[in-house]
């Protein structure tokens, strides 16, 4: 009796295996919360907000180089020298003509030179002196006239010195105060502008062979030696604030539209490896453009934590993060099914597989949100080990390892102990 039980319990286990052989093992996972984000990533080159170029303004020869590689510099700080021996003696020419030119502008405003307003100040005391002693000789004439003592004669031979006092003073007078006549300002005017003009060219000239800094920072780029030969326009010496700098960057015509000004960036850099700096979209694009193969969007982003330690014109990678979600209920990407308006996952569910039609939220290359459809715990179907397709109703069994995996054997002898047991 006992060995044909043992024979029933092992035939109902070999139908048992069998019918468990025939169930597909899948890989599943668990529907669980998680936090996802979109990401857009793409290249981009370093550029200073705050930078000068010291540049050739002729063609000639580097008289001399007064920075070096990484040095600090201030405002005014003289960076390189060109050879031009002609620069000092036409700055000083021009401001000595200018100053000349002022002083007459002044000396025509003031009536003339203070030599020639000296003179004219003793010639006009001198004639309200004769003036005054004319006006008196007529005064006494008069009186005398009146008694018989003084012809008509005199009387009008002193009424004639007086009038010619009178005249001498104001001549004097108006010279002192008119002159020189609006016309006369003017063209001195006209003459202190434009000298002032020879000075600022002669002034331009001297800074295109002096070149300073106008600005604080950091020497990043030296690219002469003193008696180089430079053609006009060669770039010679970079100054920048290298804590201020921004990435250029160039997305796909497709992703512009993910883009707003605002949004958080990483960069990466492979000269850096592990080092991530963050910023935001200072600019987003405002136009495609043709970038070789590419149509492309330009964007500016803001580095908020550089340290110096982000050169200027290297190539990095900029991943933008266009949105986000903080605990989700979501599952991994290859469990989800559909065309994107009508989607749905394989849950299983008692060893039975189920079409299950969910909604979903944001969607990345790991995870998918789950809006709809599913609850925290349930478990969803990535795909068959032997890579069968999946249908609704197909028995299933999660994925094991070979090492977890029950033989026949292993059956029948467990039965078999248990019956012993017994």
């Amino acid at each position: 009796m006992a060995i044909a039980t043992v024979i029933v319990v092992g035939l109902l286990a070999v139908l048992a295996f069998s019918r468990n052989k025939d169930a597909a093992e899948v890989l599943t996972a668990p529907v669980t919360y998680a936090d996802l984000s979109l990401k857009v990533t793409t290249n981009g080159t370093v550029v200073p907000i705050n930078e000068f170029q010291a540049r050739a303004f002729w063609p000639g020869v580097v008289e001399n180089v007064h920075v070096h590689l990484g040095q600090r510099v201030q405002p005014g700080q003289l960076l390189v020298t060109m050879k031009d021996p002609f620069a000092i003696s036409r700055l000083t020419a021009a401001k000595a003509a200018l100053e000349t030119a002022r002083l007459g502008n002044e000396n025509l405003r003031k009536g003339g030179t203070q030599d020639e307003r000296i003179t004219l100040s003793g010639d006009l005391q001198h004639a309200e002196q004769s003036q005054i002693e004319a006006s008196k000789t007529l005064a006494a004439l008069k009186q005398l006239h009146t008694k018989g003592a003084a012809s008509d004669a005199e009387i009008a031979a002193a009424q004639d010195k007086l009038d010619a006092a009178n005249t001498t003073v104001q001549t004097l007078v108006e010279k002192s105060t008119k002159r020189f006549s609006p016309r006369d300002l003017s063209s001195s005017d006209a003459h202190v502008v434009d000298e002032q003009a020879n000075v600022d060219a002669a002034k331009i000239q001297f800074d295109n062979a002096n070149i300073s800094s106008p600005i604080s920072g950091t020497v990043y780029s030296v690219k002469v030696v003193p008696y180089d030969w430079v053609p006009v326009g060669t770039d010679l010496i970079r100054v920048a604030n290298l804590n201020n700098v921004e990435v250029r960057a160039y997305f796909d015509e497709p992703e512009i539209g993910k883009l707003s000004a605002g949004q958080p960036v990483e960069i990466t850099w492979d000269g850096k490896p592990g080092r991530v700096w963050h910023g935001h979209i200072k600019q987003a694009p405002i136009a495609a453009t043709v970038l070789g193969p590419r149509s492309v969007g330009e964007c500016l982003i803001a580095v908020d934590d550089v340290r110096e330690d982000l050169l200027p014109n290297t190539n990095v990678s900029a991943t933008v993060i266009t949105d986000e979600r903080r605990h989700v209920l979501s599952i991994p990407h290859g469990a989800l099914r559909g065309n994107g308006q009508e989607n749905y996952v394989f849950q299983l569910v008692g060893g039975t597989i189920h079409r299950s039609p969910v909604k979903v939220g944001v969607v990345n290359l790991d995870r998918a949100e789950i809006t709809q459809g599913l609850n925290e715990g349930d478990v969803v179907v990535l795909n068959a080990e032997d890579n069968r397709e999946l249908r609704d109703g197909m028995s299933a069994k999660p994925m094991r390892s070979g090492a977890e995996r029950p033989g026949l054997l292993d059956l029948l002898r467990s039965r078999v102990q248990s019956q012993r047991a017994r």
